[in-house]
């Protein structure tokens, strides 16, 4: 895999052009911050941000699109913006509702991607049908989910008209999501990594530190290598320019197949965050 910048894409299966990496703002809540750090992350040459209702930034965020296309004189077809329907708007029609709520907050005509955020029983069924109507309106330029096992694609695709371009899910060396990844890639559906980093938990871990100094590295630099490099998309977080800089700076060097192998040998299947088949919110 030949990737030399922020701006190299992958080719989702409808044909967009996705940054391989972009800056996650979940847990951002102030509007000042968030919009600092999108303007940090795109004159650092990130491309891609990734944000969420339920985050409540995207006013943030938005303002801070605005402010650095105006500063750097890219356009907005050069960035990719994605965002997530909450669980509490999910619903046919309040799902196209909570579409505009986004849109009107972000200040944008549109998104590049929109995900069903969480996979609510009895209702992510209408919601996708909300989005499939919203894609072939061509108010979305992609859509799909997020921390989607395989048992609940399985059940989408029996009746989607359109297949998801990408299921955002928690991954890291503690949490491969091998099958799930498997599943995914065979239907055409790219994988992309929430907590690529498990929140600096693998920082201090003997094989990431000692893989880390061979290629004169930082450890989160090496584990969003290894993402980028086993075919997943990820959205590191930081609302620090330093960190959010040092996080881009890995496309200069490659992994070799004896280091992914040992990184991928870390899975435990671990998880930081809730699990999509037993959570309550």
């Amino acid at each position: 895999m030949s990737l030399t910048s922020l701006q190299d894409t992958v080719t989702l299966n409808n044909s967009v052009e996705m940054p391989w990496l972009g800056l996650g703002v979940f847990r951002v809540e102030d509007d000042a911050i968030a919009a600092d750090s999108v303007k940090a992350a795109i004159k650092a040459g990130y491309r891609l941000i990734d944000t969420a209702a339920i985050y409540q930034n995207e006013k943030g965020v938005g303002q801070g699109i605005k402010e650095v296309l105006a500063e750097t004189g890219l356009s907005r077809e050069d960035l990719f913006i994605t965002s997530k329907v909450w669980n509490a708007d999910q619903g046919y029609d309040t799902t196209i509702a909570a579409y505009q709520a986004s849109l009107d907050k972000l200040g944008l005509d549109y998104l590049d991607l929109y995900l069903i955020h969480w996979p609510v029983e009895g209702k992510y069924k209408d919601t996708w049908k909300a989005l499939e109507y919203l894609y072939k309106e061509g108010k979305i330029r992609s859509i799909g989910v997020s921390n989607f096992q395989i048992h609940h694609l399985e059940d989408l695709l029996k009746d989607a008209e359109v297949i998801p371009v990408v299921n955002q899910v928690e991954r890291h060396p503690r949490l491969t999501q091998e099958p799930l990844k498997k599943f995914s890639e065979a239907h055409g559906i790219r994988l992309e990594a929430w907590a690529p980093l498990m929140v600096g938990g693998l920082f201090d871990n003997e094989t990431v530190v000692r893989i880390a100094e061979k290629h004169q590295k930082t450890p989160a630099q090496i584990i969003l290598r290894w993402h980028i490099q086993d075919g997943v998309i990820v959205i590191p977080k930081s609302t620090k320019e330093k960190r959010i800089i040092e996080n881009g700076d890995v496309f200069d060097f490659e992994l070799s197949a004896e280091d992914m192998a040992a990184i991928s040998a870390l899975n435990q299947d671990h998880r930081t965050g809730p699990d999509p088949d037993n959570f309550d919110f």
